[in-house]
């Protein structure tokens, strides 16, 4: 019986381990399956670094110094002999005029001229006319003016001579009676009485009277007469001055004048290319970079053509964006790597301005040494700058950003049901600087901090994971 209770005991035990190994074998079963759902991350603690800069950015080279070729405007363009990217030398032909249409505005302008000439002549007749009009008014005015004088000038001499006489009445009248009483007074006469002697006194009064009345009159008729003489040859003396006063300007023949020396020296042009066949030629040799006309169009005013001038050095040309330039300036050291080349070389900044085509953007020119680049030739330049050394530097792709906040992920070990389990937080940081390789931060971080740069599932705050 103890035997059997032994053996019963052996059993129960027996089955308790086989159930506790059961469960053991469920246990990390389960841990299996529910570690194998969890991402798996790869952490490192930041580094100490140092953060440089580099700047890539690809460019062109252009000529260093452009020269237009101008045609005059309005011709017909026959024939292009060049485009962009051939080269020339001086005497090259670069395109032709259409003759006939040349001849025909030829023509169009030697009619303008000649209207503009008619027009000249007939005013210049006119002129001849007028003046010659202006002439015989002025003699007939000053012959007027004569023969008035002397008709003025006669009638207050006429007008003296009456004061004169009346005068000299006066006197002989005055002499008379002298002579008169003188004889009374020597006896000579008989003698008369009071009345005959008070006739005599009213009748000499009334001679006087006449004779004074006769003799103011006379006055007035002279002055009467100067003063007459002198309005009437003021008013005469006027319109002589009237006829010898300037004509009004006239600026219409200098106009004409004018648009006829222009037009001249317009023909003059056309002729010129008349002579050279309506060839226009390369003036010195380069390279051409632009070409504004086609077959069949018109010249305008602006330049045909440009043209590389080749005694001045080309110039390489490159758009940086508003981060480029942060680590770029004037005056940089660069390298430079033009296509089809095996070296770089090395340049400087010459020339950084915002962009007028892109805002936002920034235009960089950098000198090229004399004989070296084309323009057109593609080529890089490379800018490196040495950053600053930071304490907590992790890769770029451990930095989240959302909005103007940025963070970290950094796993940190707990106890879980399952024993010591590790989990996601999400720590705040600053970016204090960056490039392509490393992102210097602060935050809530230190030396043995595991920060999050790789996960095999997307991760979030308080995430189990597995590490």
């Amino acid at each position: 019986m103890q035997q059997e209770n032994r053996l019963g005991k052996k059993k129960v035990l027996a089955g308790f381990a086989v159930f506790l190994a059961f469960m053991w074998l469920c246990t990390i079963i389960s841990k299996s399956i529910y570690a194998s759902k969890l991402p798996v991350v790869t952490a490192q603690p930041p580094e100490e670094k140092y953060v440089e800069h580099r700047v890539e950015v690809e460019g062109i080279v252009i000529a260093g110094d452009k020269s237009p070729v101008a045609a005059l405007a309005g011709l017909r363009v026959e024939t292009l002999a060049v485009q962009v990217g051939d080269r020339v030398e001086e005497g090259d032909l670069l395109f032709t005029i259409d003759m006939d249409d040349l001849l025909e505005i030829m023509e169009e302008k030697r009619n303008a001229m000649a209207k503009v000439q008619v027009q000249i002549d007939t005013i210049l007749a006119n002129e001849e006319l007028a003046r010659q009009k202006k002439e015989l008014e002025e003699a007939r005015a000053r012959e007027d003016y004569d023969e008035l004088a002397r008709y003025k000038d006669t009638l207050v001499g006429r007008a003296a001579e009456e004061v004169k006489q009346a005068e000299e009445d006066i006197e002989e009248t005055a002499d008379e009676r002298r002579l008169a009483q003188e004889n009374a007074a020597a006896g000579s006469g008989e003698e008369k009485t009071e009345e005959e002697l008070k006739q005599e006194e009213e009748q000499r009064e009334a001679e006087d009277k006449q004779m004074k009345e006769a003799l103011q009159a006379a006055a007035y008729a002279e002055a009467d007469a100067k003063w007459d003489r002198d309005n009437v040859m003021k008013e005469a003396g006027r319109k002589v001055e009237d006829i010898l006063l300037p004509e009004n300007e006239d600026a219409t023949l200098s106009v004409c004048q004018l648009e006829l020396a222009g037009l001249q020296e317009e023909f003059a042009r056309y002729q010129a290319v008349q002579n050279a066949e309506g060839r226009v030629t390369a003036q010195q040799g380069g390279l051409i970079t632009d070409v504004y006309i086609n077959v069949g169009d018109r010249t305008t005013s602006s330049a045909a053509m440009l043209m590389a001038d080749d005694a001045v050095p080309c110039q390489f040309k490159a758009v940086l964006d508003k981060d480029q330039k942060k680590y770029i300036g004037l005056e940089d050291e660069v390298s430079l790597k033009l296509d089809g080349g095996s070296r770089e070389t090395e340049a400087e900044i010459d020339y950084l301005s915002e962009s007028e085509s892109v805002p936002g953007s920034y235009e960089i020119y950098v000198n090229l040494p004399e004989g070296k680049g084309t323009p057109g030739l593609s080529g890089t330049i490379t800018h490196t700058e040495s950053g600053e050394k930071y304490a907590c530097c992790v890769p770029p792709q451990a930095v989240h950003k959302e909005d103007v906040r940025s963070y970290v992920y950094v796993v940190k070990e707990r106890e879980g049901i399952l024993g010591m389990e590790y989990y996601v937080e999400e720590i705040n940081v600053n970016i204090q600087d960056e490039n392509d390789s490393w992102v210097a931060v602060e935050g809530a971080l230190d030396d043995e901090s595991q920060i999050i740069i790789s996960s095999t599932k997307e991760v979030h705050n308080g995430d189990i994971v597995r590490y």
